[in-house]
């Protein structure tokens, strides 16, 4: 799991569909991003510089 990325920037592409939270720590800002696509910018305010994956949108059983 130690070569596995914790967090995506801005522009980069989305590994897996799912809900995304911003790494600004106010817990208030998430993107709901599809594998494939690129991560958008932070919402404007956002001082966040990176996206978390917070739950998965097809989860492996």
């Amino acid at each position: 799991m130690s070569e596995e990325k914790a967090s995506w920037h801005p522009g980069e592409i989305v590994p897996a569909s799912g809900i995304y939270e911003c790494d600004c720590g106010a817990e208030h800002h998430w993107s709901t991003d599809v594998k494939g696509h690129r991560f958008p910018p932070p919402p404007p305010g956002c001082s966040g510089e990176s996206w978390q994956l917070q739950k998965p949108a097809h989860p492996e059983s």
